[in-house]
């Protein structure tokens, strides 16, 4: 079950939290849901140099505060903050709220977010550097900046071959059953000339008490 489950999903509750946090009855569900996906969409796009590893979003009455967890804010924010100000007024156009609030939240080692290692990975197979050089590198750095366990898994068309495979690295432990291990989870697809590549990562830390796990 655990190769099955998204691990992130598999641990909300536990020790991790939803990305949405927010209530709406049955007619204003689904549309709070699609303002979520594009506001996400958007901000992937628009902020796709300046390394999110993810954005939650928080909903009361008629406000709306997005958090966005980057390893640079200050590519986010901008020249006394008239970046963070633009995009503030750009995600208010994409939502019926009347407060719009966006938080740049400083990810402190962006080598142990797998969000962050998959997107690095999958860059560097679009610059054609052989995915053993750049896997091997990730897992080895994830390791020294003290994780737990590391595990990379790579598919498609990998080197170009004719016939798409799988190959994995992994170092530590990662007991993707263990409800309350802190394991984390990122992927990322690399669009090369041979077609795309999937990137997953699974990371796991080292335990932080069940406080600072649920706060992630």
């Amino acid at each position: 079950m655990g190769q099955k489950v998204n691990p992130i999903i598999f641990r909300v509750t536990a020790n991790k939290n939803w990305r949405s946090m927010w209530f709406a009855n049955k007619r204003d569900y689904l549309l709070f849901l699609h303002e979520d996906f594009k506001i996400r969409d958007f901000l992937k796009k628009r902020l796709s140099s300046a390394a999110v590893a993810r954005i939650v979003i928080e909903r009361a009455t008629n406000r709306l505060r997005v958090n966005i967890h980057s390893a640079r804010p200050g590519l986010i924010i901008g020249r006394k903050g008239a970046d963070l100000d633009s995009l503030k007024r750009d995600v208010a156009a994409l939502t019926h709220a009347s407060e719009v609030a966006i938080d740049v939240k400083e990810i402190k080692n962006p080598e142990l977010e797998p969000q962050l290692v998959a997107e690095n990975i999958a860059l560097q197979l679009e610059r054609r550097i052989s995915f053993r050089r750049a896997m091997k590198k990730a897992v080895q750095t994830a390791m020294d900046f003290g994780a737990d366990g590391v595990r990379v898994r790579c598919s498609g068309r990998l080197g170009g071959a004719e016939i798409a495979r799988t190959e994995e690295y992994r170092l530590g432990r990662v007991p993707l059953h263990t409800i309350r291990a802190n394991v984390d989870y990122g992927f990322a697809e690399a669009s090369t000339p041979a077609g795309r590549i999937g990137v997953k990562c699974w990371i796991c830390r080292k335990d932080e008490g069940p406080a600072a796990r649920f706060g992630r």
